[in-house]
This record gives structure tokens, sequence and C-alpha cells, in this order.
């Protein structure tokens, strides 16, 4: 009976008297004149259902339906929704598909609808069953009573959850969307949906995501940007992806109208909450779902987080690639559509954001990612701050921020605020991960809401690190080998970016993670709220004492500067605090590893790093090290820095990085219990110990070598001849400039003074240990290398070229000082031969050749003033004492060389008369003959009286 209803609309009961204007306007009256088939009467309904899906589709006032037209077209729909027989024009133009696709579908109860549904997309189904099936599809969403599965299997759960007809918001149908939002909302609260239900929801939201032309909202916004870049992209919902790809400006510009349309289809559908309703995404991610995410079980919203974890690594294709952040996309705008993330946090989004439920409408009264935003505000808030986000919820938005930092167009406020930016600094930076490195460059160049934005990201990720997902993947193996356990913890607070920071130069570290972790060291120098645990440590510190600076440098120097004067002037009590003095040494430290981590240093710089480390790479302080070394080669205005900077580092010598690091075993051995100020010097009287690592030893005397060049640079003989420098070096003083080398002026003015033995007793033993040195190591006397290098180079080459300096050089000069040329060297040379006279421990050569004598003869003599010098000299005239045959011969060879010195270089004062007298081979004869002298001046005033005649007392009075 109902089959010979439904056979002609004129036998349906009121249809003919709500249609008839409808049918004649629509000229639906007569499809074929001429013909009459048996079912040319459903052609008639056919016509006004493709007439009622036009007008929601065109808008166009010519397409009208009257809404009594409209009722009964829905209605007849609903009638014939059970059986497939009952919607004649779909029958006979499907009857073909059906016996081939649903041959064994029993028809009945939407099933035959339901099945063809599933084959609409097959190649080989008709295109006119495919033009019945879409038409049928439209009505469904229009009105989802339309489906008879759908609307038998959901009506207890419509009615219970007030989803029905009489709850909808005035002038609005029973549409498919507002009952999937409804019953998706009662889902995410965690409300029971029966499972039939729920299939049904399942279906009709793959449906609404395989073809766009269901949506009308999507055809009537979107039309000029599915003809410009989306045509012939019709099946299982490439088109959708398509516009997708352009609204994520990938493709071109897209309007807000159709970019709104796109992000409710979403919402509508909600394929966050079940992968394979994004029939594109689930295709093109099948493999990597079936390798990476195995262990997940089909259809779990975790899917989704599973394949943005596998995002950028070998296991993700890039077809899933595309569209998984295609759909991201807009995921990221509504936090609604992360299942998970709501059903944690939608208690504390309530309680926190003043989010009140989830509903249709709240998306509209609230603007794009505003509730994120707060919850990750609250995500990181100490407890001292006052309300925070449960655990749960906190790990679910420590997640989301993890995902989103892989691509800048998953923020929405970061593309919002930063697109001009983008497009003027970072246009050419299309590698994954570069776009924010780019902005985090740029920071100053900003726009200031930008800049804003770019900067709370990098002072997040500065407390948790692993936001930077791109930078975990890449420093994996370190973190598992040295920083897993700070990796473990829930809550990071810096510690792991600091673990990181400390084993960059292990062998494990590989070249991307190390660029990543230099990147992220460079961008704190900007603003030192970038450190998580100084800026916790130091804020109230730099608050009071450093208000207004913003970089980090800046802020480090003025609280460095702080510290040091308030211990210089031995203050009561420090200003800078414990926590913060702990911390800014650590700063310190980390800043000295690399020159661009000192950004006055670098602007210094560049231009001679140029052109004198043009191929040495900045890690390790090897440029740092390198502009040491090429001193003489720099610009002022960089040879002025470096002094300053070795001047620091030998003030305070854990500042030297490099010499920590080449030292660091030795360090460990010999000065573990040493304070960090004394650490060279401790290292310095360890240097000749027969362990020391060579490479070390080498360091240390490259240090020396520095040192020597000028006193300043040498912090404990300053402090040992305060006194001294003054008194006798004052000419070289008065010419010296603050940030230039002395080349060791002063230093070889102390040794004169010291071979005149009119030192301070401080001063003194520091000048004999500069003397011993560079007597085993030519290379410590600045000025001795700087006027003898040819000469070196001519007489000595051999020497010079010894791996281990034990003397060789100097010795070599000694013996050839007749051969020297050079005035200015030869009075070097002469110096160091003063220099031996005052003690036989600063002639290396002499003491070794005569230190078995020296044990035997002169013992009891303390050393020092030249007093065992004159002990073996004696022992030298003595014919009682035998000397060892090696000591015998240095000795001459020293005696003649003091006689040859004494001819080119006269004694300058009474001292170096004295000391000649004393160091001469005919000391006795001189001194009798003083004696005597003396005797006879006495005895001739004692018997031949007075020369100068007798006067009165009053005479001498006046």
């Amino acid at each position: 009976m109902t089959a010979i209803i439904f056979s002609d609309y004129r036998l349906i009961c009121g249809f003919m008297d709500d249609c008839k204007n409808d049918i004649n306007i629509l000229k639906c009256g007569s499809i074929r004149p001429g013909e009459k088939d048996a079912h040319s009467q459903g052609e008639v309904v056919a016509c006004l259902e493709k007439g009622l899906v036009k007008e929601a589709e065109e808008n166009d006032p010519r397409i009208k339906v009257s809404d009594e037209c409209k009722k009964a077209i829905l209605r007849v729909a609903e009638l014939s929704s059970d059986d497939f027989h009952l919607d004649r024009h779909l029958y006979f133009a499907c009857r073909d598909d059906r016996e081939r696709f649903c041959e064994n579908t029993q028809a009945g109860e939407g099933r035959v609808y339901k099945c063809l549904f599933n084959h609409k997309f097959e190649e080989s189904m008709s295109e006119k069953c495919h033009d019945a099936l879409t038409t049928r599809q439209k009505l469904i969403a229009q009105d989802y009573k339309v489906s008879y599965s759908l609307a038998k299997s959901c009506k207890s759960d419509l009615k219970k959850y007030r989803c029905n007809v009489e709850n909808l918001p005035r002038s609005r149908e029973a549409r498919l969307s507002y009952l999937l939002m409804c019953l998706e909302s009662a889902v995410h609260r965690g409300r029971q949906v029966s499972s039939e239900c729920q299939g049904e929801m399942l279906d009709y939201r793959r449906m609404l995501m395989e073809d766009f032309s269901l949506s009308p909202e999507i055809i009537l916004s979107c039309r000029g940007e599915i003809e410009h870049h989306c045509s012939g992209l019709h099946r299982k919902g490439r088109t959708l992806h398509c516009l997708m790809k352009v609204v994520r400006g990938e493709k071109g510009n897209v309007g807000l109208n159709c970019q709104q349309a796109l992000q409710t289809l979403i919402q509508e559908t909600d394929p966050g909450a079940d992968y394979r309703i994004d029939r594109a995404l689930n295709e093109a991610c099948e493999s990597v779902i079936q390798t990476a995410c195995k262990h997940i079980r089909s259809g779990d919203p975790m899917i989704l987080s599973c394949l943005m974890e596998h995002l950028y690594t070998e296991k993700m294709v890039e077809d899933c690639e595309h569209r998984l952040l295609e759909l991201q996309y807009f995921i990221s705008r509504d936090w609604k559509l992360d299942p998970v993330l709501y059903r944690k946090c939608q208690g504390d989004a309530s309680r926190l954001c003043h989010t009140h439920g989830w509903n249709e409408t709240t998306s509209d009264l609230m603007p794009t990612g505003a509730v994120f935003s707060c919850l990750y505000r609250h995500a990181y808030r100490t407890e001292e701050q006052g309300r925070r986000l449960s655990r749960e919820c906190r790990a679910e938005v420590q997640r989301i921020l993890h995902q989103r930092a892989m691509d800048v167009k998953l923020d929405p406020a970061l593309q919002d605020k930063c697109m001009i930016d983008l497009g003027k600094w970072c246009s050419e930076k299309t590698e994954t991960g570069q776009e924010l490195e780019c902005l985090q460059d740029h920071l100053d160049d900003l726009v200031v809401e930008c800049r804003d934005i770019v900067g709370n990201l990098t002072e997040l990720e500065s407390e948790d690190i692993q936001i930077e997902a791109l930078l975990m993947r890449a420093c994996e193996p370190i973190i598992q080998t040295f920083c897993h356990e700070m990796a473990d913890n829930q809550i990071d607070s810096g510690d792991l970016m600091e673990c990181l920071i400390q084993n960059k130069h292990q062998k494990e570290m590989n070249e991307k993670c190390a660029i990543g972790v230099t990147h992220f060291q460079l961008v704190q120098m900007k603003d030192f709220r970038f450190s998580y645990k100084f800026k916790m440590a130091c804020k109230e510190d730099v608050l009071k004492l450093c208000p207004n600076i913003k970089k980090k440098v800046d802020v480090v120097i003025c609280l460095s500067t702080t510290v040091r004067n308030d211990t210089l002037q031995d203050a009561r009590e420090q200003r800078v605090s414990l926590k913060c003095r702990k911390q800014l040494r650590v700063e310190e430290l980390e800043m000295t590893e690399d020159i661009r981590l000192e950004p006055e240093l670098y602007e210094a710089c560049k231009s001679d790093i140029k052109n004198n480390c043009p191929n040495v790479p900045y890690g390790n302080a090897q440029i740092i090290e390198c502009l040491k070394e090429n001193k003489k080669r720099l610009s002022n205005r960089c040879h002025q820095k470096v002094f300053k900077l070795q001047e620091n580092e030998m003030m305070d010598p854990e500042l030297d990085y490099t010499l920590m690091r080449v030292c660091k075993q030795m360090i460990k051995r010999f000065c573990a219990e040493a304070d960090s100020k004394n650490m060279l010097q401790c290292l310095k009287q360890n240097k000749n110990n027969e362990v020391m690592d060579p490479k070390c030893k080498q360091m240390i005397t490259k240090r020396q070598i520095t040192q020597n060049t000028d006193y300043r640079l040498n912090p404990v003989l300053r402090k040992a001849c305060k006194q001294d420098i003054p008194k006798f070096c004052q000419n070289i003083l008065s010419t010296a400039k603050d940030d230039a080398e002395l080349e060791g002026q002063v230093v070889s003015c102390l040794k004169l003074k010291y071979a005149d033995q009119r030192l301070s007793p401080d001063c003194e033993d520091q000048i004999r240990v500069i003397i011993q040195e560079s007597a085993l190591d030519y290379r410590l006397d600045p000025q001795l290398q700087m006027h003898c290098s040819d000469e070196i180079s001519r007489l000595c080459a051999e020497e010079a070229a010894a791996q281990e300096q034990t003397g060789q050089v100097e010795e070599c000069l000694k013996v050839n000082l007749l051969k020297i040329k050079p005035e200015m060297c030869k009075k070097e040379v002469l110096n160091m031969l003063k220099e031996s006279k005052a003690d036989i421990f600063v002639d290396p050569v002499l003491h070794t050749a005569c230190a078995l004598d020296i044990k035997h003869h002169c013992a009891a003599i303390p050393p020092g003033r030249g007093r065992q010098m004159s002990c073996l000299m004696e022992a030298l005239e003595d014919k009682r004492v035998r000397l060892q045959p090696e000591c015998k011969k240095r000795l001459n060879d020293r005696i003649e060389m003091w006689s040859y010195a004494a001819k080119v270089a006269p004694a300058e004062g009474f001292s170096d008369l004295a000391m000649q007298v004393m160091t001469s081979p005919s000391k006795n004869y001189i001194l009798s003959v003083i004696t005597v002298s003396i005797c006879v001046l006495f005895l001739i005033g004692l018997l031949c009286g007075r020369i100068t005649k007798r006067v009165t007392r009053e005479l001498k009075d006046r």
C-alpha cells in the first residue's frame, strides 16, 4: 500500500495542497512531456527536494520553497527513510547499484540507504545514483529524522539530554549539526550515550567530512575558494582538506565567512574525538598509525596526539603530515575539539576562566583560543602566585603546548599577531620550526603585540623546554644519557635546559641538538625573563639593584658588579641574595662558552673574527681563544674588550672556559679544595708535577705568558707588589693605557729591583717565581721575546723548537752573548745574567748542575739575596773543595759572562758594584786592597793630626 501511495505524490495526504504553488514555480509538474513512466510522479518529489536543497546552497531569492511545502517535503523524506523502495526517484536511479554493492543487504530500517552511502565514492557508482544519494544526504543534514536509523537509535538520548525539537533555539530546524553537537556535548561531559546512537553519530559525522556539498554553508561561503584552488577534488574529503590548506595560508587567501564555515563544520563533525571521521586523514595516515600508534585502540582520541608526537620523524609520511596539520589548525582554535583536553580541564576552565559548560552558543561568545590561553597562563603558576590547574589538566595543557610548538600556525594568537612580521622577517624560513626561531632572532624588531606573544612563549619555554618538541627530539640521546632525571620530572623549572647546556660538548651530542641549545641560549640573552631559574632566583634583586634593565647580559653585569664591589669593600652584608648569587654564577659560567653570549664583545670583534678566525667554531670558547692568540692583530676596540675579558678571567679563573675544560681532571686531582679565585695559582704550583696532563700544562703556560705581559693580569702579583710598583716603576705607569698591555715592562722593572734586592718580601717572593719560570721558558718573558725574536730564530732555532722548554733558549742566548747584535736584545740577556747573580734558583741550568754541591757545601745557608751563589763561588776558589765537574764548568762560564757583562754594562749603583765584587774571581784581592786602604787612611789621620786649624768656641757658636 505504501509503495502505491509513494509512487504518486498526489496520493500523499496534504502534500498537493502544501506544495501546489511551489511545483508550479519550480516547474516540477511536467518533467518529461509526452512520456508517462510508472515512476514519473516520483520525479516531482525529487524536483522539489532539489529545489529545497538549492535554496539553502545558493541563497537565490528566485528559488524559494514555502515553509509549508518545506515541511511536507521533509515529512515525505522522513516517511520514506525506512525503506529505500519508497523513494521512487532514488530507487530507480540506484537499483543497479544496489544489486552491485548491497546485494546481501536486507531492505528496511534504512539499511540499504546506509549501504549505498558507504559506497557513494566508488568508481563504479553510477552518476545518477550518486546525485540521488547526495540529495538524500543533504535532506538528512537539514532534518536528522530523514535518517531512520539515526532517529531511531538516538531517540531516547535526544530526549534525555534535551536535544529534541522542542528545545531548539527559535527559528532553527531539527538540523543534523545541532543534534550532533548536542549529543557530542553530552559525551564530552562524561554522560552516557547509547552505543547504537554513538555508532550512528560516527557514521554521519564521517559523511559530513567526506562530502563538502552536504554542508550548505560551505557551498555558500567557499564557492570562490573551491573554484580557484580546489576544483576537481570532490572525493573522500579532499575538497575540505584543500580548503583547510588554503585557510592555513599555503595556497592563497581565504574569506572570513569561508573560514568560519569550515570551523563550524569541524565543530559539528568533531574529528578530534575519532580520527576515522576524517576519511582523508584516515587513509593518508593508516601506515603511520599501524607502525607508530598500534598500541592505541582504534578510534581513541589519543591517536591524533600520537600522530602529532611523530610529526617530522622518520615514521611520518608526507601526505599524512599535511592532512594532520590541516586538521590540527582548526582543532587548535577551539579547545573543545580536543576531547581529552576538554574532559580533563572543563572543571578548571569553569573555575579559572569563567566558562560554564560547553554548548553551541559558547563558541560564538568566546574569542579564538581564549580558553586555552587562560589555561596555560594558570598552568605555570607557582603556589605563591595563587590558583593553579589540577595535575591532570596541567599535563594536557603541556601536551598541547608541546604539539603546537611544531608549527606556528597551530598557535592562533601567534599567527594572528605575527602575520606581518612573519612575512617581513621570516618569508624564507620554510624548514620545520624555523619560523618561531626566526621571530625570536628578530625579537627587538617585531611589532609590540607580536613581541609580547613571542616573549611570553619564550618565557614559557625557559620553564619547560620540552615545549620545544623538535629540540627535544634532536636531543633525545643526550637526554637519555645525562639528563633523564630532569626529563622525567613533571615540573621542569628550567633544569633540563641547564643540563643540556652543561653537556653541550659531550661526544654523544649531535649537531642539531647543539645548534638548538645554543640558539636558545642566544635568545635568552635578549631578556633575563627568558632564563627561568635566573628570573626566579634574582627577580627581587633585579627590581632592587638593577631596575629598568631588560637584557640578560646587562642584568648579569649589573649584579656581578654589585657582588664584586661588596666583596672588595668587605661589606658587612652582601646586597645580592645568596640564592641569586648561586644562580648568577651559573649564568656567568654559561656565558663564557660562546662569544655570541657576550654581545658587547661579539659586536666589538665581529670584523676581527672574520679576518683572524674565519673557520673557527663558536662553541667551546674557541673563537675567544683564537682572539686571545691573535691579540696583537686585533682592532683597538676589540683588543680593549679582550683585555678586559682576560683581566676578569685572571681575577676569577673559573670564568676561563678553555682553562677549566682542558684542565678539568687536573683541577680535580690537585685543586679540588682550592678556592675558585686561586684556581690558576694552584695549577701553576703543580704545573711541573710528573702526572700533570701535557695539554693542561700547555694551557697553564699560555695563561702565564698572558699574565707576564701585564701585571694587571696577575692579581696575586698586583696585590703583593702594590707598594713596590708605584715606587720603582712610576715612569712606566705614567705612560700606560687602561686597556692595553704593557708588554711585560712592569714585570721587567720589578725583576731588576729584585736583582738589586730592594723589593718588599711579598713582592720578592712573587718575582722570584716569575724569574724562575721565565728562566725555564723564554716565552714567559715578553720583553725578551719582543726584542730577541730574530736572534732566537738565528742563533737558537733548535732550542726554541723543543717541545719541552727547560731553559735551553736562555742558556743559548747567554752563551752567544757576544754574537747578539741588537742592543735591546743584548740588554735583556744582560738583565738575565744580573738576575741570576741574585739567586741561583733563578738560573735553572746552573741550579740543576750544582744541586748536589749546594746540598753538600751550602745546605746551612738560606736561599735568596745571592747567599747560596756566594757560597758556591767561595767553594770554587777553595782548593780543598771539589765541586762536580758540570757545576764547576757552569760556574766558570757564568764568571766569564758576568765579567763581560760588567764591561758592557757598568754598575749602576753601589749594590751593583758590591755584587760585582762579591762575584769577581779576584774578590779576596779586591777586598784586601779596600781594607788596607781604609787602614792606611785611619793611620794617617791618627799620626798626622788634624788638617784644619783650631778655632775658639765663640766663633764656632756664631
